[in-house]
């Protein structure tokens, strides 16, 4: 008993040391440039880290459009966001990633009454559950976390690009994750799987990669630049949508000695914001800084495959 007892409190230990080293070496956004008169979108900005990132610009003057498929929560965001920020140029949209004609409809109106487009945040995502379909046939976690993504940055590219100009371009960044390491891109991008339900987000971030490394080459010459950012493990209630109990256990875990929200957010802040992170294009991201995807994530052919694919898919 006492050996258990022992071994147990030493896994504490470490743990709590782990945790102490994690939260002295996560990177903070360093910019302090302020972005008045520029226009942002963050998808998902209404709630964790995306509402963090969210709150971050509007402090720094920007037109702040959050978007997420629950209106309440949206309205809470909002209204949150100009209480803590004073900035009242904050506004909440509609948006379903898990649907191809509210994303539609959503860019369209987008194009309608913004007259510019100077970051655009594609944060929004879902971890599970992984085996159910949506109304257009696609696989959930793949339909938000991914094609959803690729379908919306695809319509609102024109903005983007009119925006953009020399020596400030208009900059596009994409959540992705290091599970994108775990994934892979098989023939059916729609598949389930009930067992291992990490493999389905570990696929969809890997094609977020992936499709951020090949737009990168299409928007060459553009005066638009897009990266994908891994924000690290982040306490947040997307691990709720596994599993409730062991969800709130992953989530404080991670909170408590990872990354909280505001943490998390700092990388995409970093990328957003940073002169040098406005420079580069299709790069990956983590702690502020530049790092490697996975070998896979730059096979430019395989990019370039996923891409057609996903044309299909999303009806463009």
């Amino acid at each position: 008993m006492i050996v258990v007892l022992g071994v147990l409190l030493a896994i504490l230990c470490i743990i709590i040391l782990f945790g102490i080293y994690q939260k002295k070496t996560n990177a903070l956004c360093e910019s302090k440039k302020r972005i008045d008169g520029k226009t942002v979108l963050v998808t998902g900005g209404t709630a964790g880290m995306g509402l963090e990132i969210a709150r971050e610009l509007a402090t720094r003057g920007a037109r702040v459009i959050v978007a997420c498929p629950f209106p309440e929560e949206g309205i809470a965001a909002r209204e949150h966001i100009v209480h803590t920020t004073g900035n009242n140029n904050v506004q909440f949209k509609h948006l379903d990633l898990a649907s191809l004609a509210s994303t539609r409809r959503f860019a369209d109106e987008v194009l309608r009454n913004e007259n510019r487009l100077d970051i655009l945040v594609n944060n929004a995502g879902v971890a599970g559950p992984c085996e159910r379909n949506t109304a257009d046939g696609m696989n959930i976690v793949m339909q938000v976390n991914y094609f959803g993504t690729f379908l919306l940055t695809l319509l609102l590219l024109p903005l983007l690009k009119k925006t953009g100009m020399p020596g400030e371009r208009s900059r596009i960044v994409n959540t992705a994750s290091v599970l994108h390491r775990l994934g892979k891109v098989s023939d059916d991008l729609n598949a389930n799987y009930k067992v291992l339900r990490g493999e389905v987000y570990a696929r969809s971030k890997l094609c977020v990669v992936l499709f951020t490394r090949e737009l990168a080459q299409r928007l060459k010459g553009e005066n638009v630049v897009v990266n994908s950012v891994d924000p690290g493990a982040v306490g947040t209630g997307i691990f709720q949508s596994w599993n409730e109990t062991v969800g709130r256990i992953v989530r404080w875990i991670t909170y408590c000695f990872f990354k909280t929200p505001w943490e998390g957010a700092q990388t995409a802040l970093h990328v957003a914001l940073d002169e040098g992170a406005g420079d580069v294009t299709g790069e990956f991201f983590r702690n502020c800084r530049l790092s490697s995807a996975s070998q896979t994530a730059c096979d430019a052919e395989l990019a370039k495959t996923l891409w057609k694919e996903s044309e299909k898919l999303v009806k463009m």
